[in-house]
């Protein structure tokens, strides 16, 4: 399988059954069907994934965005912005009051690692010549 979350899912699905089916011929039999299966609802996830981004609300297509630009906001926030607003803060007003800081950082990070993988997939096609020039077409 070239998708790697598919190929644990089946390892994991598969290695109880090999015990449950002896015969080889029934088992390559039952793994294709199992693997086409788990294409098969990738597919309609796909497809569901292009209906919201089609979606001329903002609220339906631009969740994605938002959350991407949330995590990098929240992120710039926590690295950049409070340690420097602390320090101006520190440096010239020293009766301000200290800035607010972020709790969950790690869930922040957790979030946008998640999909910046997702982004760095869509860097492989590139590189690799499958993936399209735009989201929507070519620009």
């Amino acid at each position: 399988m070239s998708i790697p979350i598919i190929g644990t899912i089946l390892d994991a699905i598969k290695g109880p059954l090999d015990k449950l089916i002896p015969d080889k011929n029934a088992r390559r039999k039952f793994d294709h069907e199992l693997e086409m299966e788990m294409l098969r609802a990738g597919l309609a996830q796909l497809e569901i994934n292009k209906a919201e981004a089609q979606h001329p609300s903002v609220f339906v297509a631009g969740w994605r965005p938002f959350v991407g630009w949330t995590c990098g906001a929240s992120l710039a926030w926590h690295f950049l912005g409070y340690d420097l607003l602390n320090w101006l803060r520190l440096a010239f007003f020293a009766d301000m009051p200290e800035p607010p800081a972020l709790n969950g950082t790690e869930t922040l990070i957790t979030v946008l690692m998640a999909m910046l993988g997702l982004g760095g997939l869509r860097t492989v096609e590139k590189l690799k010549g499958v993936g399209r020039d735009g989201w929507r077409g070519k620009r």
